[in-house]
């Protein structure tokens, strides 16, 4: 009778487990079938009969800048319904597009509202008749906000997040939302719902991320402007990676209000080093103008802890000759030769310009990366961020982290008893978030808050020592091959580092892969030689991507130096 009811229990458990994982099934095939509907029906919107106007020259729309485009729709020689017929035929007509890369989340058919509605508007916006591409974790009503994740498929958005709502008032119309990895903790773009995004440039390739699906958009010519966000290089890293312009601000200066991230609000989960939204475009003349745009009384009287300060044009327009610290490696993680090449290039052309370059080292970047960085994230052991999977699928891209958070805290202390004679080689190149230290109290949460503080001091009056305006250094990049970002978890300290100073930072493409970096990554040994270093080598054997440079300041004064990076690389 015993062994009857063990038999009877654990197939119960069977059964019970079965039904679960069914039942997850079911809830993801139906998530897909409401996109792939979605997708259907932007098809059909994007027939220029759809919306009652005449055929038009797809090619000459999409060729235009978004400066060009503000500019016809404000004088009136182009009308908001036939650009946005335009950007949705070309964002889900085009196979090599939308099948190929999979870069679209869900279609937004509220903007068929939106298109009517700014024709009361009683001033035209400056992004009048502009469609606008969001990312997915970023609250549009009525729609879902997954994060890539199952327990995130339930409830609809109730309310539009405020940098949605300013965009509406300015006159835009966000028309896509686009795909991201599972919990957005990943530079690749794959999550067991919706799949694995590809880069439009080489389709083996990663668009990057978090803001992936954006990337690769906007690259392929589907968007003119989108909305990512940057909590660890999420808008830098899929700009680089798909040779784009995009903008981490500082976190305070665009609201965060009703942005979800692993199933949270933004604003219910503070964090010291924070998540920035911000803009991704193909020029950085098109990243000032959303940015002024968003910059608005809307934006402030929206939400109160956004700073009221409008952008700053004249810093913007400015000539002035720039001090512009530089560096081509933060001794951390070596980025490949093309990279470095291409901040000599840069910094040879900005000091022909008249510019003054000035060397110039980040402080403790390994110090910066495991103690500040990965501790911030990790400071609980990682249980947060495990708890978004319950009731999921861990996507394979994930698993070698979530295995590692999911070691007991006793086996952990008992490795790092173990392998403590190597602690110098792990501190330099170990690439697995089992060796990250948690915060095991509440007096030790506000000591690692306190050292964010005391390397935030250190750093900035290393920059007022030498006096900078500016920094220019490298980005991780060019493109990765998709699935290896996972395996080089660590490789975004050229990103992370101005998240934890909460500095802006933005990325602009200045070049491409020779044949000469080619042979030079063939020879390439990196650091020590090592799994690390032989793993970034595969990754980029392939000829794909530009290169693209980091550069940090104020926003104003950092779209500013973009803007003389691009002028000078485009006459080169």
């Amino acid at each position: 009778a015993a062994l009857a009811l063990l038999c009877g229990s654990a197939a119960a458990v069977v059964v019970w487990k079965w039904l679960g994982k069914r039942q997850i099934q079911k809830k993801m095939e139906e998530a897909r079938r409401t996109r792939d509907e979605g997708v259907k029906k932007m098809e059909g919107a994007g027939n220029p009969s759809f919306w009652g106007v005449p055929s038009v020259q797809t090619d000459a729309i999409l060729s235009l800048t978004l400066l060009e485009l503000t500019g016809r729709l404000q004088e009136g020689s182009l009308s908001p319904k036939t650009v946005l017929c335009t950007y949705l035929e070309k964002a889900s007509a085009f196979p090599q597009l939308t099948q190929q890369t999979n870069c679209l989340r869900h279609f937004i058919p509220e903007c068929e509202e939106q298109l009517q509605e700014i024709r009361w508007q009683r001033e035209k916006g400056l992004l009048y008749g502009i469609p606008v591409s969001i990312k997915d974790h970023i609250s549009h009503k009525g729609h879902l906000s997954t994060c890539g994740l199952v327990q995130c498929l339930d409830t609809p958005v109730q309310e539009d997040s405020v940098l949605v709502k300013v965009l509406k008032r300015q006159g835009a119309i966000p028309f896509a939302m686009t795909n991201v990895p599972q919990s957005l903790f990943n530079y690749d773009c794959s999550n067991p719902i919706f799949g694995q995004t590809l880069n439009p440039l080489n389709h083996q390739k990663s668009p990057g991320g978090s803001s992936g699906g954006e990337g690769a958009l906007i690259a392929g010519g589907g968007s003119i402007l989108g909305i990512g966000s940057d909590i660890g290089g999420s808008i830098r890293l899929p700009s680089s990676f798909c040779g784009l312009c995009g903008l981490k601000p500082t976190a305070e200066r665009l609201s965060v209000w009703h942005t979800r991230v692993l199933n949270m609000d933004v604003c219910s989960c503070p964090t010291p080093v924070p998540c920035a939204l911000g803009p991704m475009a193909r020029d950085v003349d098109s990243l000032a103008l959303c940015m002024k745009a968003l910059l608005c009384q809307e934006m402030f009287q929206l939400d109160p802890t956004v700073p009221p300060i409008p952008f700053d044009e004249e810093v913007y327009s400015s000539s002035a000759p720039l001090r512009v610290g530089y560096y081509d490696t933060d001794g951390y993680f070596p980025l490949p030769p093309c990279m470095r090449r291409a901040v000599w290039e840069t910094r040879g052309a900005l000091q022909a310009a008249g510019h003054q370059l000035v060397p110039f080292s980040p402080p403790r970047i390994h110090y910066v990366m495991t103690e500040l960085f990965l501790k911030t994230f990790f400071a609980d052991g990682g249980r947060t961020w495990l708890d978004a999977f319950t009731g999921g699928i861990v996507d394979p891209r994930l698993k070698p982290q979530v295995n590692c958070c999911k070691i007991p805290r006793l086996v952990k202390k008992l490795l790092a008893l173990i392998l403590r004679p190597l602690q110098f080689f792990l501190l330099l190149k170990f690439k697995n978030v089992a060796t990250i230290s948690t915060c095991r109290s509440v007096k030790e949460m506000w000591n690692h808050h306190h050292q964010i503080e005391v390397y935030r001091t250190e750093f900035i009056a290393r920059w007022r020592e030498l006096q900078l305006d500016v920094v220019l250094c490298p980005v991780l990049g060019p493109a990765f091959t998709a699935g290896y970002p996972g395996k080089l978890l660590t490789a975004i300290s050229s990103t992370m580092l101005y998240n934890v100073l909460n500095f802006p930072a933005g990325v602009v493409p200045v070049s491409t892969v020779t044949e000469a970096d080619e042979e030079e990554l063939r020879l390439y040994r990196g650091c020590c030689d090592d799994p690390w270093d032989r793993t970034l080598k595969q990754v980029r054997k392939r000829k794909v991507a530009e290169q693209r440079l980091l550069l940090d300041a104020r926003e104003e004064l950092c779209l500013r130096f973009m803007k003389e990076v691009e002028t000078l690389s485009r006459e080169k």
